[in-house]
């Protein structure tokens, strides 16, 4: 049909290059287009000049003659995308007989590479569905890796390449290793390879070869990339324990050495280095800092992923210092400096870890920690989740804790700024079901250890009331407005992380938080008198109780007042207090035991009377 063009050529309207083009393009040729993708040549119409062509999703498309010459692609019948189009039967014969001959045969007609998503478009879905497809492949790699004369790549998305001579993979593996100019190529390369070591060095000579050229690969990078050489020399030391002529001599390089001329950049080597890896890295630190490995190991806990917090611990257990990494755990605790990362191996591991340290002192470091990502801005919710997720971590944590450590961990979750609602509300009926007795506090009638029935509020003179309100209305109209202006302000300043304003604003911001939530709660769960009216008949909020010590000496006078009017040197005792629990409901005639600064004594309740010194109580800062 070239001969037919020859009129739109002296016309003008084609070249001579697209007559050349369109001439393969007879009707029922195959052909791609860039966008359209395969397609089939349906006819021409040379009176309007014009090919319709029709496309597996665009049937009887028309195009210009010029511009299908440009921009379609000729497909003789043999490739595979017209074989998977005319006779998908059989090539999905040959994927089952001869898996690897399709492969070629796709490779060829790709200039001899192609991804995978290539490979699949070729097949998908003529031949297989996505699902058989992915079997197929998965099954048929393993072959071209055995086969030689295929190339599979490291990333997932570089192509497959047919090479012309079969070449043993790990050959191919140890070049790649060779000419690779950055040692994170180098490791990469030398991971594949030692999958299987023994399909590539069979001789002790050839082992010892290449064990010498890992080592001196690690050697150029040791200075500068401290990571990738010690994971060169993890496989250095996995090809010389293959065997026992092979052993590095006391004068070659070492993992020990690297970390010895690297104690700074601990944190960066661990967090470059696999997971997988990091036994083999932490056995070399007691050779590495024979004179404080133990605290350069336990440093690692305040940054390590939980993984890496195990294989610590590990090390301490092969060393026999199980009792100071434990000791270590508990006081990072104490002091509310774990991690995110720390508790929440903590609490994963709880049976194996460290399980004498899952109480509810975890528990207020897993909330400090929390608190810690928050005004760091810290966006992991990996913690929180998993304490949603464990169902048995709160009785875990919770369910030998006295009521009053289990009170202060309720309290504690209703004022942390970390918890939406919802949320809040969940972690409170898990503490409650393993607490039922703390129902009131999220009811409303709060336990506040009174004198009388357990949901009774807390007592307050109306002085301290009155300062408590004005505390909480100074937080909330002056220091946090302060506050937001201070944020505002240090986040102008630039990088977040080494912006100490902003950090030291952001603490400052959690600190704010929870005193407001903590007045907010004492306000809420607080009754104010002026001591009217009190029963003097035994010790109760506003009496005046005097004592005469049993073994002889001056008597002793205290005032039983509100939570809040505790003033020792006047003697005014808060109910709540040791002394106040110990003297309330006693008549006059009881002898009591009441602390003393060494210890308790045996007193007597001579005198019973009305507290009168209410104007004192508004002067007096409680």
């Amino acid at each position: 049909m070239s001969e037919d063009l020859n009129p739109y050529i002296d016309a003008g309207k084609i070249t001579a290059a697209a007559a050349a083009s369109l001439s393969k393009l007879t009707p029922g040729a195959f052909c791609t287009h860039r966008s359209w993708g395969f397609g089939r040549i349906e006819g021409w119409e040379l009176i309007t000049g014009q090919i319709t062509i029709d496309f597996v999703s665009k049937k009887g498309h028309a195009m210009q003659l010029q511009y299908a010459a440009e921009t379609l692609t000729y497909i003789p019948s043999e490739h595979i995308l017209a074989r998977a189009a005319t006779d998908a039967a059989a090539v999905r014969e040959q994927a089952s007989k001869d898996p690897l001959g399709l492969i070629r045969s796709i490779l060829t007609d790709h200039r001899n590479k192609a991804t995978a998503d290539e490979i699949a478009a070729t097949l998908v879905p003529a031949v297989f569905d996505a699902t058989g497809f992915k079997k197929w492949f998965e099954a048929t790699k393993k072959k071209l890796k055995a086969d030689g004369h295929f190339q599979i790549p490291a990333k997932k998305g570089d192509p497959i390449v047919l090479q012309e001579t079969a070449q043993n993979p790990h050959e191919r593996l140890m070049e790649q290793f060779r000419t690779a100019r950055h040692p994170k190529d180098q490791v990469v390369a030398l991971d594949a390879a030692m999958k299987s070591l023994g399909d590539f060095a069979k001789e002790v000579e050839e082992l010892r070869a290449i064990a010498s050229e890992v080592e001196e690969a690690a050697k150029r990078g040791g200075r500068i990339h401290a990571a990738k050489a010690i994971e060169l020399l993890i496989t250095r030391n996995e090809i010389c324990a293959s065997h026992e002529s092979l052993k590095p001599g006391p004068e070659a390089i070492n993992i020990a050495g690297i970390l010895a001329e690297s104690p700074g950049k601990l944190t960066d080597i661990f967090s470059e280095i696999p997971a997988a890896k990091y036994a083999r890295v932490l056995e070399a630190f007691p050779s590495a800092f024979p004179e404080n490995w133990e605290e350069r190991a336990l440093r690692l806990t305040k940054t390590s992923e939980p993984r890496l917090s195990g294989e610590i611990l590990k090390l301490f257990i092969a060393q026999n210092k199980r009792e100071v990494f434990a000791e270590h755990t508990r006081r990072i605790i104490r002091e509310r400096s774990a991690s995110t990362d720390f508790v929440l191996w903590l609490c994963k591991d709880r049976d194996k870890a460290v399980p004498e340290v899952i109480d509810e002192e975890l528990f207020a470091a897993i909330l400090a920690a929390m608190e810690a990502d928050l005004h760091a801005e810290i966006k992991s919710k990996r913690l929180e989740e998993f304490i949603f997720d464990d169902r048995e971590l709160i009785a875990d944590l919770l369910g030998k804790a006295e009521r009053d450590s289990a009170r202060q961990a309720m309290r504690k979750v209703m004022i942390s700024p970390v918890f939406a609602d919802l949320n809040r509300r969940s972690l409170l009926a898990r503490i409650l079901k393993v607490h039922p007795e703390l129902e009131s506090l999220v009811t409303g009638d709060h336990d506040t250890q009174t004198p009388s029935s357990k949901g009774e509020s807390l007592v307050v003179s109306w002085a301290s009331l009155q300062r408590r309100k004005e505390e909480l209305e100074h937080i909330e109209k002056v220091l946090i407005p302060q506050n937001i202006r201070d944020i505002s302000t240090a986040r102008s300043y630039g990088d977040l992380r080494e912006n100490f304003e902003f950090k030291s604003a952001k603490e400052q911001q959690t600190v704010l938080n929870r005193q407001k939530g903590e007045l907010e709660l004492m306000l809420n769960n607080s009754r104010g008198t002026n001591f009217e009216n009190v029963d003097t008949s035994v010790v109760s909020i506003g009496t005046v109780v005097t004592l005469e010590p049993i073994a002889g000496g001056p008597s002793e006078t205290y005032s039983i007042l509100g939570a809040w009017d505790g003033v020792p040197e006047k003697g005014w005792v808060s109910y709540q207090a040791v002394i106040g629990r110990a003297l309330l409901g006693k008549k006059i005639g009881d002898i009591i035991e009441v602390p003393t600064d060494t210890g308790t004594h045996s007193v007597k309740i001579t005198a019973i009377s009305q507290f009168t010194d209410i104007e004192s109580l508004g002067t007096t800062v409680a």
